[in-house]
């Protein structure tokens, strides 16, 4: 059973900093492309950054979001830095076999984190 489940997520004053896991079981991440989304109250979910051959990431999180790969622990981490109210939403991990592109309908999906950027 095919299982990604998100950690690392809270409540964070603007300017600071979290890392997100999404940790993978029942397949190998290596194998797949894997992208963070997120959804603010009342908004569509959006991309947030991909991970396959390359990195990508939205305009609005480039320069202060860092996604990475660890495949010894067959997880993969988004690193959030300068973080902005604007940032506050539900983060999801989801992954999808092969080089594929990051969309809303990829295969696999975890069930999301809170972040909350709040003073």
């Amino acid at each position: 059973q095919v299982q990604l489940v998100e950690s690392g997520g809270g409540l964070v004053q603007p300017g600071g900093s979290l890392r997100l896991s999404c940790a993978a079981s029942g397949l190998i991440l290596d194998y797949y492309t894997i992208g963070w989304f997120r959804q603010a109250p009342g908004k569509e979910r959006e991309g947030v950054s991909c991970i396959s051959g390359h990195k990508s990431y939205a305009d609005s999180v480039k320069g202060r979001f860092t996604i990475s790969r660890d495949s010894a622990k067959n997880t993969v981490y988004l690193q959030m830095n300068s973080l902005k109210p604007e940032d506050t939403a539900v983060y999801y991990c989801a992954a999808d076999y092969g080089i594929t592109t990051c969309a809303n309908g990829m295969e696999y999906w975890g069930k999301g984190i809170l972040v909350t950027v709040s003073s």
